[in-house]
This record gives structure tokens, sequence and C-alpha cells, in this order.
């Protein structure tokens, strides 16, 4: 019956509806004039700067304001909020709150493992967000 539970798909408790408050990135002041300068945010500190003092027409500094309604932080699109799990055991940890947590194997867990963590996640029925990482197609053998 385990290849069941991979035909239905996970559905999580409840699906809230993520709302930003601002979807475009905040880039770095003179970023797009210098070459040097990577979009990456930096607060300008110069005594001058016409971004730091909030001048009409410059870019918008992030702020606390911009930050996540607290339902839905760090919520992910498809409704579960991940959970950084290594080993078997820490994956039962999800076992009364699979429907709102799924599991995220972490990047260092061998192939061997892997196998061994995706496959108690099906009996638990917990979703797993990357189950196709590090998968060798092992029909030849």
């Amino acid at each position: 019956s385990t290849s069941d539970t991979i035909k239905m798909a996970l559905r999580p408790l409840v699906k809230a509806n993520i709302l930003k408050k601002r979807t475009k990135k905040f880039t770095r002041h003179q970023s797009d004039r210098y070459l040097r300068l990577k979009s990456n945010w930096r607060k300008p500190k110069g005594i001058d700067n016409r971004v730091r003092r909030r001048f009409k027409g410059q870019y918008l500094m992030p702020n606390i304001g911009y930050g996540s309604d607290k339902k839905t932080r760090h919520l992910c699109p498809d409704g579960f909020y991940k959970f950084v799990v290594r080993n078997v055991k820490e994956l039962e940890v999800l076992l009364m709150q699979n429907r709102r947590f799924s599991a995220e194997i972490a990047h260092a867990v061998s192939s061997k493992k892997r196998k061994a963590i995706i496959e108690r996640a099906q009996q638990l029925s917990i979703k797993v967000t990357n189950p196709n990482a590090r998968l060798r197609s092992e029909e030849d053998e």
C-alpha cells in the first residue's frame, strides 16, 4: 500500500493565504550604477545619503513594517512548515504534526540514510519536501 500513499498528495490541516507586504527585493543604493556593487541590500551609512534620509523617489529601505504576518511567517506555499530532519529518529517528532509540518532532509545526509528516512516518512504519512535529492536510478542492479 506504499504506492497508494505516494499518489495521494498530503494536504495541510489549514491552507492559509500567504500575503507578502512586498515581493520585490530591496536593492542596494547605486548598485545599478557600479558593477562592483552587488544588488544585495546594504544599509547606507553616509551623512548626506538620500536613501538613508528617506527622500522621495529613492530606493526604499527595509524596516520592521515589512515583516510577514505571524500566522503565515515561515509557511511554505504548500501550507506546511519545514522541519529539517537528519535521521529517522528525528522524523518521529513529526508523528502527530504530519498535517502541519513537512520534513526536509538535511544537506549532509547520505543517500543510504535518505532512503530509510523517506521509507519511514511514507509509513508515518509525513510529507518530505526533497525526496528526490541524491536519488540514483538503481533499476539496472
